[in-house]
């Protein structure tokens, strides 16, 4: 949202970012109706917030503390919230004498959420980079059984020298080499979760038969990158395979995303721009044959909610307050691969910085955070105070009834198909969201009142998928991407961008100029 100078949050519409009307929620007579959102609880310590830990009445240790974690689940799910998030890298980050820094490892922490909950899905970060696809799709396929099938694996690739350097390596690899090495590994994760045929466990006790010798084989993966026999040592999970989750938006992020994601986690910060990438990752889910309503986009927002508008701008004042401005320049100076003492704090970003080629890691990131910079004409210490909520996330404080007004537009603008929700402080900031925002999107039919299904895949409208080894369709009736389909599926993601606000009409953007070859 629009900030003053003093980085304050600014209520003040924006020509393409406006507070909608009653007007708006109405769809215009004939329209179709839309399917709910989805909502997404992005879990962090004690908050998304840099400063989020020196408030008074942020837990000690909440970074560690099971009971904190299985408390926020237990909030989310009460919510109906489709999901839970843990992010994760495989290094230290930050100076942990200035900010909580020590993570447990997502999936185990997520097995302790598993036994206190039954409904709410469960998603864990996991890089392609610096883990072997057998041990990885054991662990998903483990946490899926645990969880009676509520497991989503956030797939990511992990930049930096840092975490290559934990895994004997001199530096990251190639941006694009970590990609082709991503998109091996989700083909052997695959093949390994359908190794067992969803019939292969018979139990028979009488004749001494467990499991069926022809309904369990090998992958024999030979690639690239990696040498795979499996078959994998855990049965088929109960969703079949977890959700696939992607959190990239460079160029090949996109382009990985369209190919295998079910789900795609960004960072957006205006509504234009939310809407271009909305409909980019769907033709390009098109352009691969598949169907886009199967690939949710879910940006990230920072609600930071008040009981009036001026007491959430001054929440959110106090945590910028708290902000340490020379560590947090010394982060953003690493951000943007150059020395700390070329940012002066009242000056706007330095002209002479790297262009997004020259960086190997968090392409689409550093280009949000200059793109931001530059637009605004913030300077360093302004910028360190937008991007302290939600490191480039979308940061919004007001009233519930404002950040549902904003989650609402930007759902009926074509912009999302719901969001993934980042409290800045916990838990205190979960449970404003669940008691005072979700009410309100329930009211307007927006979201669920209760869970439909028992899996994550049943919160997100996916069907379990087929397995590619043992219900191999017929040749008579085997999938056929034509042109003629293609141009159904285009016209169904044209329908839905363009659906009940009209935002098509109003960007100039034309029904065709949504399905240009590509």
């Amino acid at each position: 949202m629009p900030r003053t100078s003093d980085g304050a949050a600014d209520r003040t519409p924006a020509a393409a970012d406006r507070t909608p009307t009653s007007a708006d929620r109405t769809p215009a007579a004939g329209a179709s109706v839309r399917k709910r959102l989805h909502l997404n609880a992005f879990l962090m310590s004690v908050g998304h917030h840099e400063a989020a830990w020196r408030l008074p009445d942020s837990p000690a240790g909440g970074g560690t503390d099971i009971a904190h974690y299985q408390n926020l689940a237990r909030i989310a799910e009460r919510g109906k919230l489709d999901s839970v998030f843990l992010a994760d890298s495989p290094v230290l980050h930050g100076d942990p004498g200035r900010r909580p820094s020590s993570k447990l490892e997502p999936t185990v922490l997520l097995t302790a959420l598993a036994v206190v909950t039954s409904r709410i899905g469960l998603i864990a970060t996991a890089s392609t980079s610096y883990n072997e696809p057998f041990n990885l799709a054991r662990r998903f396929a483990s946490l899926d059984h645990v969880s009676g099938g509520r497991a989503g694996w956030n797939i990511v690739t992990t930049a930096g020298a840092d975490a290559a350097r934990n895994f004997g390596l001199d530096d990251t690899p190639l941006h694009h080499e970590r990609y082709e090495r991503a998109a091996e590994f989700v083909d052997v994760a695959t093949k390994l979760w359908d190794s067992w045929a969803d019939d292969a466990v018979v139990a028979d006790k009488e004749r001494g038969v467990h499991a069926r010798a022809d309904r369990v084989r090998r992958v024999d993966h030979r690639g690239a990158h990696f040498r795979v026999d499996g078959p994998l040592n855990v049965e088929r999970s109960p969703q079949g395979r977890p959700l696939l989750v992607q959190a990239g938006s460079s160029e090949d992020g996109k382009e990985f995303a369209a190919r295998y994601a079910e789900a795609v986690f960004t960072a957006q910060q205006t509504l234009e721009d939310g809407i271009t990438f909305y409909r980019d990752v769907k033709q390009r889910a098109v352009a691969f044959g598949r169907d886009p309503d199967e690939i949710k986009i879910l940006p990230g927002i920072v609600p930071v909610i008040g009981d009036t508008e001026a007491e959430a701008r001054e929440l959110d004042a106090e945590l910028e307050r708290l902000i340490a401005p020379e560590y947090a320049k010394r982060q953003l100076a690493q951000r943007l691969r150059i020395a700390p003492e070329d940012l002066d704090l009242d000056s706007e970003l330095p002209d002479d910085i790297p262009t997004e080629d020259e960086i190997e890691g968090a392409k689409s990131r550093y280009t949000l955070i200059v793109d931001l910079a530059r637009r605004e004409r913030l300077t360093v210490r302004q910028l360190i105070g937008r991007l302290g909520g939600g490191r480039g996330h979308r940061t919004f404080a007001g009233t519930a009834e404002q950040v549902a007004d904003t989650i609402e537009h930007w759902y009926e603008s074509g912009a999302a198909d719901g969001f993934n929700i980042m409290p800045a402080v916990l838990p205190s900031g979960l449970e404003r969201f669940v008691d005072r925002v979700v009410p309100i999107l329930q009211e307007r039919g927006l979201f669920r009142t209760e869970y439909d299904g028992t899996t994550l895949r049943e919160h997100y409208g996916l069907a379990r998928p087929a397995n590619q080894y043992f219900d191999t369709p017929s040749a008579d009736g085997a999938a056929d991407v034509t042109t003629e389909a293609t141009a159904d599926v285009t016209a169904e993601v044209t329908a839905q961008v363009e659906a009940s606000t009209g935002e098509g009409a109003r960007s100039g953007r034309s029904a065709a100029a949504l399905v240009d070859a590509r």
